[in-house]
């Protein structure tokens, strides 16, 4: 089996509403939707949703660098040879995880369809019974971040993820406790900082203050790469830490490892590069005693799907975040949601169906690689 030809997609997705966090505020998701044949008339599916924040890639970047220099290198590749294709990138342009990451996720999804299987049986089957996603809340005032929470808690979810970190530390100490207050102490809570507390002193100020109020744990609460800082907020605190942004490639994991700088890692296959590093990284974490979580960069229905087939091959991945096609008003994938749970469907590869109507209707530009595309 052959790749032959691609077409990659350059996507905006519209959301019910803005998307705040600590960096930036998204009125729409930009995504890069990537379609890969073969010789044997099969399509795959992948994606990438750049962020110049975090992985140093541009949306209009990523998809120049997909046209002209990765689609163009797997052309004639077989799907199977991942470890192959992915030395082909990597000798071809450094970095780049989620461009990367799009060719990935659609040779997994080839794999799964020629051998009739659903992904999570490539990468070592189905390690649990369900998977679970919490409601995430963006960045708002203390009463509507409280309130939105308790509609959550109402609605049927079963955990929250609370959006920080906009630059007022005490303001997000005030966000936290006014959900907590609202929901309950029974509810867990994870809050994510996006960075936006950025020194240790301050981390470790706010943090002090919220010891009481029973986190599931506080993810990155600092600048991304100052692992030693980040060791230091876990050792003068006693709410569990979670590595997000600084954790991008194996390399980071090893050092946190070394330095005990988090309980937790938040891996996600934009940053780290798809399906094959993520399950890598889960392995050497699960070695280290660590527990992980597959987290979103707000994916549609076809990156999203892929992590938690991720998430459901591996033991030590507890946690997922995947709620993209959530926060869409419209969305190219059936992706099943059936709040507090995502069903994967069990099908062959990713196990979703792309409609090609509406992925036409949400394209900005799209290009052909390799030979007419049917």
């Amino acid at each position: 089996m052959k790749i032959t030809q691609a077409r990659l997609h350059a996507v905006r997705f519209p959301l019910h509403e803005p998307f705040i966090i600590s960096y930036a505020t998204y009125p729409d998701m930009p995504s890069l939707i990537l379609e890969l044949e073969t010789d044997n008339g099969l399509v795959g599916y992948g994606e990438a949703v750049p962020d110049e924040h975090v992985t140093g890639e541009y949306f209009t970047a990523s998809y120049e660098v997909l046209k002209e220099l990765f689609l163009p290198a797997v052309i004639g590749m077989n799907p199977f040879d991942i470890e192959a294709i992915h030395h082909k990138m990597n000798g071809i342009l450094a970095g780049n995880p989620a461009a990367k990451a799009a060719v990935d996720i659609a040779c997994y999804d080839l794999m799964g369809k020629a051998s009739g299987q659903p992904v999570y049986n490539l990468l070592g089957g189905q390690s649990k019974e369900h998977l679970s996603y919490p409601r995430v809340l963006s960045i708002e005032s203390p009463e509507i971040m409280a309130k939105k929470a308790k509609q959550a808690v109402e609605a049927g979810y079963g955990s929250l993820k609370l959006k920080v970190g906009a630059g007022n530390a005490q303001l997000d100490v005030e966000r936290i406790l006014a959900v907590r207050e609202k929901v309950g102490p029974d509810m867990p809570i994870r809050v994510d900082v996006n960075q936006g507390w950025k020194s240790v002193g301050t981390a470790v100020a706010a943090i002090r203050q919220l010891e009481t109020a029973g986190l599931s744990w506080v993810e990155q609460p600092i600048r991304m790469g100052d692992i030693r800082g980040l060791a230091e907020v876990r050792q003068k605190t006693a709410v569990p830490i979670m590595a997000d942004e600084t954790v991008q490639s194996m390399e980071d994991l090893l050092e946190i490892i070394r330095l005990d700088a988090a309980d937790v890692i938040n891996i996600k296959l934009m940053k780290c590069g798809g399906i094959f590093h993520a399950v890598q990284m889960a392995k050497t974490a699960e070695a280290a005693g660590m527990l992980c979580q597959i987290g979103s960069m707000v994916e549609s229905s076809v990156a999203s799907s892929a992590g938690y087939h991720a998430a459901m091959s591996r033991i030590n991945i507890e946690s997922t975040e995947l709620t993209g096609p959530l926060l869409f008003s419209e969305e190219i994938g059936d992706l099943k949601y059936e709040h507090p749970h995502v069903l994967l469907s069990g099908k062959p590869g990713l196990g979703i169906e792309v409609d090609p109507e509406k992925l036409k209707k949400l394209t900005v530009t799209s290009c052909t690689v390799g030979g007419d595309f049917a």
